[in-house]
């Protein structure tokens, strides 16, 4: 949507977080209506998915009808009336981002074009735009798994082979081409929109596309389950910053396609999570390298034990029940 002009409209609905991800996956019902709306939407409590907040945006003032059925589709708003308001003349995405704060962690410095703050010296800077990316904010799991590539880095680790599953914006794929610039580098994320705002992001920040050396290779997929992705087996590294339950689901596709001594980073569980994660990577020979934890939110280093003699072979479908649409944290 271009910068709001006098006359764009706002409307607010309290909503669940399945309910905003049912209207944010329906393009078709989107583009029906008319005025066609923007919708961004957001958690409200951290932590509850029954308190969110979706906000759709006009270019132009909605009709009673256009605000009825969007209104009807969030059954958790039905008796609180939504809040509609005319935009002051300004820019709707930029204000929706000033909240954004840059994150610094190590040596990265990750940010969008509204609020780029002072770039600490001697830092690799990433613009990373919010407008696209369903529920886009800054998290401790981001902070988490950027600070355990650079601590690899430094502790002179060396990859060759990489994939990022759930790649969301991009973001860590990006930061692993940095370390490690002649690597293959493949990318993959569940929502196919999530793979466009990723190649996207790849071109403003110098990352190159392609399927050969020190080029990022991108593609739709559930989990593992992809024909790029098995192809370019075994990996070195893999990074996995999701949900605790898919992260559960993964775990013997994952040790399917990582070489022996390769190393995992884990992301996107609780705390409270943790204990059921690394049960279900140890029935897959993996050890507990470090952890590191930055609030409620835990990154976990793994590193896939050497296997000697016959392998019992694991079934493993390399699919997930990830949600479409679920790459929040840049």
């Amino acid at each position: 949507m271009a910068p709001a002009m006098s006359g764009d409209w706002k409307v607010q609905f309290p909503c669940t977080r399945a309910e905003a991800e049912a209207i944010h996956e329906d393009d078709e019902w989107l583009a029906s209506l008319d005025p066609m709306p923007s919708i961004v939407a957001d958690e409200v409590e951290a932590f509850n998915d029954n308190k969110w907040q979706l906000n759709a945006y006009f270019a132009g003032k909605p009709t009673k009808a256009v605000i009825k059925s969007i209104h009807d589709r969030l059954a958790s708003a039905a008796h609180v009336n939504p809040i509609v308001e005319e935009l002051p003349d300004a820019d709707w995405v930029v204000m929706s981002q000033q909240g954004l704060e840059p994150v610094h962690a190590g040596r990265f410095y990750v940010h969008t074009s509204s609020n780029k703050g002072s770039v600490p010296k001697g830092a690799t800077p990433f613009l990373i735009e919010a407008s696209r990316a369903f529920g886009t904010g800054g998290h401790e799991t981001t902070t988490g798994c950027l600070n355990m590539l650079d601590n690899m880095k430094r502790a002179g680790k060396r990859f060759d082979v990489i994939a990022d599953i759930g790649t969301g914006t991009g973001l860590l794929a990006f930061a692993a081409h940095r370390l490690w610039p002649k690597a293959y580098l493949t990318a993959s994320d569940i929502d196919p929109v999530s793979v466009e705002v990723t190649a996207d992001n790849a071109q403003v920040n110098n990352v190159p596309c392609g399927v050969s050396q020190g080029q990022l290779a991108l593609c739709a997929a559930e989990g593992t389950a992809h024909p790029l992705i098995i192809a370019r087996a075994p990996y070195d590294l893999v990074t996995a910053n999701i949900l605790a339950g898919p992260l559960i689901e993964l775990a013997p596709s994952i040790a399917n396609i990582l070489r022996d001594n390769g190393s995992l980073i884990l992301a996107g569980l609780l705390n409270t999570q943790i204990e059921a994660v690394l049960r279900a990577y140890k029935r897959q020979g993996f050890r507990l390298e470090k952890r590191t934890d930055f609030g409620d939110w835990p990154c976990l280093w793994l590193v896939k034990r050497r296997t000697y003699g016959w392998k019992r072979p694991v079934r493993a479908t390399g699919r997930t029940s990830q949600p479409p649409g679920d790459f929040g944290t840049w």
